[in-house]
């Protein structure tokens, strides 16, 4: 009787340790998760705002479409981009579809 006893604490302990056990994991996988997909995206997120807040009219930008302009004129959340060399293509455009900035004379 003591014999059986004992065995049913070792397996209520057993699960327990099991349920500790994933807790852990779960600890363990949201933290890699943090630091391998959301960490980097803020750290991305904070590098293009602090790229289109340094914007300045003359810059070359490369838009996430991929043509190459000029900026024109700058508004709180768009811009007007010169397109090539004719000087009758210029497109108002979102801040946000913009994906590189070159300051002139940088290389």
């Amino acid at each position: 009787m003591l014999n059986l006893m004992s065995e049913g604490a070792a397996a209520a302990g057993s699960a327990g340790g099991g349920m500790l056990l994933m807790i852990m994991y779960i600890v363990v996988i949201g933290a890699a998760m943090y630091f391998f997909a959301i960490r980097p995206q803020k750290k991305e997120q904070k590098r293009m705002q602090a790229l289109l807040s340094a914007m300045e009219v003359g810059d070359t930008v490369v838009t996430t479409s991929g043509f190459y302009g000029v900026v024109i004129d700058i508004t709180d959340e768009d811009c007007i981009v010169e397109f090539g060399s004719n000087k009758n293509c210029r497109i108002p455009m979102r801040k946000a579809a913009i994906a590189e900035v070159e300051k002139p004379g940088q290389e």
